[in-house]
């Protein structure tokens, strides 16, 4: 039992090493700079943008 356990993680450790593997020039699809988000934001306070409404800070306040 204790055997299976062991070639387990031995198995799984390998494939989280071929997981990781990249090959020089290659770029993950998608990625971006560290920190850097996409989407649009609001021209007046910054905010980011959810859906298509309008920015929380030009709504009407009633």
């Amino acid at each position: 039992m204790v055997k299976v356990v062991i070639l387990f993680l031995v198995g799984m450790g390998v494939m989280a090493m071929f997981g990781k593997l990249t090959l020089p020039g290659q770029k993950k699809p998608g990625a971006k700079k560290p920190g850097q988000l996409g989407g649009k934001k609001c021209s007046a306070c910054g905010r980011y943008m959810i859906g298509k409404g309008p920015c929380a800070c030009r709504s009407k306040k009633g």
